[in-house]
């Protein structure tokens, strides 16, 4: 039979062949290399039973897919471990996450992380045994006595809650067998490197009414050099950490009084400003309106948008006057109430409408992480109504955009389209309309980007920008979403040339995504270390004498008449007390000022990282800065 290549190249294999059998027939390296495979779209084993037409593509490390693969097997090896180590432990789940894998576990007798050692040692002892594994399925109460028999109950919980006909699949490894969905490694051997990294406590199923368990945390790389390098970054990363630094550095406060509501500071105020005024500015450039909608909306609004049926869950909800009412977890229903309020033309659209608005949105507590992971954030949101020949123009302007703020800030990103969710709202023709008009923008664009099945928003696709930091690890910023649904369901339209009405197309854009956010991943991103257009305090001055602090508090104002962000330590301490602390403080500016600056009117200057770079006339050094601010030059 033939079988088709990811190339489009025809294969002829035997009957009943497997993907590990095309493989081989294809070259023994790609062979030895393959650890799964897609089947016509769908990741399965390597042991695979292929039929006549079907398309392969075989699966390496190289392939995030792959690497998935390859975790999801070290987390069962992980399984089999805790089993071995302690037979009474019951199993709940272990999926693959970002760089790594993690396994719920129901221990009689609580584990630390003292029993990794042990716990490592028998892995290594389960992948030194090549074990084979292999897959089987059971009938829905067959697969239940299985699970039974090993009192399982957790297991017996997943398989009684799964839909009737769903095929139940299990995998076996030597004696221990896990129900699991798959696909995995045709053995336990393949696994090179891996490490045990944390623990923490995690309620069944999410639900804080539930059992808690212990969850083990760990990671797996294809070679020991790319776990050294991730654990190296992750030292880094420790370094950099946004909760620390934005409390060293008094930007932000988290408070047991508002969890998941964080509280700026003054340093912090001066930094999110610095965004939302750069942001109103490229704003303004690019044709956009700016418009502000209120933060709690009655019941009906939210039912006629589709929240109060699709994201309830995560709304905050009140009662005003007997009426049921929600605080906006989006502004998006917000700008079409604005939208309708006056008759359009075509002649009008597009129609660029911006909105810097506070968003509640319900996080579990366990969930809430500094300012990544809030409850209450800003959204940098904009929507645009528009006609159906406008959608590429439009689209290709929003990624101008993203890209012009991304690159400012010194970030690397990479694109994913993500496609229909399965708890959706709209016709099929309108889903495939709006996916195929994203695709031809990125590809006119020719934006490489990579498709993310099933991610989209409820009302529509999306283009998803991720961004990467100066540490290589990605976060979901910018988003472009799609939407033919919300003008339909908010009734919008515009006079066409034709004198008919007509839907416009809307388009929902966020270039930072949540303010607080970004402003997180920057803290992250420079290590405290802010531009200096960016920093909320740009130059600190450090008088020697009590005669130069006089000269050190005109300089202050001086250079705050001319609009940069400027202050004095007037403290009684030794200028190398100062200099210490206002390095602590990430200053990107030192001046040091004694009876020689006073009487020549010069300073003398320490740049951040640099040390001392010698004596400038003031006038000089406040053109230098006031250049570097206007330029917004990273250094």
């Amino acid at each position: 039979m033939q079988i088709v290549l990811k190339n489009g190249d025809k294969l002829s294999v035997e009957q009943n062949a497997t993907a590990m059998d095309a493989a081989h027939a294809v070259s023994e390296g790609l062979a030895r290399a393959a650890v799964a495979a897609k089947v016509n779209g769908k990741l399965v084993d390597l042991s695979h039973v292929l039929s006549e037409g079907d398309a392969l593509e075989i699966v390496t490390l190289k392939d995030k897919e792959g690497l998935e693969v390859y975790r999801h097997t070290c987390a069962h090896v992980l399984a089999q471990a805790l089993k071995t180590i302690y037979p009474t432990c019951k199993l709940a789940i272990g999926p693959v996450i970002d760089n790594g894998y993690y396994y719920d576990v129901d221990f009689k007798t609580p584990i630390t992380m003292e029993d990794f050692a042990k716990v490592e040692a028998e892995m290594k002892k389960i992948i030194k045994s090549n074990l084979p594994i292999e897959r089987f399925t059971l009938p829905r109460e067959e697969a239940i006595a299985l699970m039974s028999k090993y009192h399982e109950t957790y297991k017996v919980e997943l398989i009684q809650d799964l839909p009737k006909g769903e095929e139940i699949s299990f995998y076996r490894q030597g004696a221990f067998i896990d129900l699991c969905r798959g696909p995995h490694l045709p053995s336990t051997g393949k696994i090179k490197a891996f490490r045990l990294v944390s623990i923490a406590g995690a309620y069944w199923r999410g639900d804080e009414k539930r059992k808690m368990l212990t969850r083990i945390y760990g990671t797996a790389f294809a070679k020991k050099e790319e776990m050294d390098e991730y654990f190296e970054m992750l030292e880094e990363a420790k370094k950099r950490d946004h909760i620390k630094l934005g409390k060293e550095m008094k930007l932000f406060a988290l408070l047991p009084e508002g969890k998941g509501f964080p509280f700026f500071l003054p340093n912090g105020m001066v930094l999110k400003n610095i965004l939302i005024d750069y942001w109103r500015q490229i704003h303004r450039r690019e044709g956009y309106v700016e418009v502000q909608t209120p933060i709690i909306l009655n019941r009906s609004l939210w039912e006629t948008s589709g929240h109060w049926d699709h994201y309830k869950e995560n709304m905050y909800t009140t009662k005003i006057d007997g009426e049921d009412c929600a605080i906006k977890p989006m502004n998006c229903p917000g700008g079409l109430l604005v939208y309708k309020l006056h008759p359009h033309s075509y002649k009008d659209l597009p129609i660029r409408m911006g909105e810097l608005g506070i968003v509640h949105r319900h996080e579990k507590s366990g969930q809430l992480h500094g300012l990544m992971r809030v409850r209450c954030f800003t959204q940098d949101d904009a929507h645009i109504f528009m006609l159906p020949e406008q959608i590429t123009e439009e689209i290709k302007g929003v990624v101008r955009i993203i890209d012009e703020v991304y690159t400012l800030f010194g970030f690397k990103y990479h694109v994913e389209l993500s496609t229909r969710p399965e708890n959706s709202i709209g016709s099929d023709e309108d889903w495939e309309a709006a996916t195929n008009a994203l695709r031809a923008a990125l590809d006119e664009l020719k934006l490489p980007y990579v498709v993310n099945e099933g991610d989209g928003a409820f009302y529509g696709p999306k283009i998803d920008f991720h961004l990467e930091d100066s540490i290589k690890r990605t976060w979901q910023c910018g988003t472009i979403q799609l939407d033919f649904q919300l003008p339909q369901r908010f009734e919008i339209d515009y006079v066409g040339e034709d004198g008919q009405k007509h839907r416009p197309i809307m388009i929902h854009r966020v270039v930072f995504g949540s303010i607080e956010r970004f402003i997180g991943i920057l803290i992250e991103h420079f290590a405290g270390k802010f531009p200096v257009w960016l920093a909320p305090e740009q130059v600190k001055v450090l008088p020697v004498t009590d005669r130069a602090a006089e000269y050190a508090t005109q300089l202050v104002k001086e250079m705050t008449a001319l609009g940069l962000r400027a202050s004095a330590d007037l403290r009684k301490e030794k200028i190398g007390r100062k200099i210490l602390d206002a390095e602590l403080e990430k200053v990107p500016y030192k001046l040091i000022v004694g009876d020689k600056e006073v009487e020549d009117g010069t300073v003398s200057v320490r740049r951040r990282g640099e040390g001392d770079v010698g004596a400038m006339e003031k006038q000089a050094f406040f053109d230098l800065v006031r250049k570097e601010d206007r330029e917004k030059t990273i250094f």
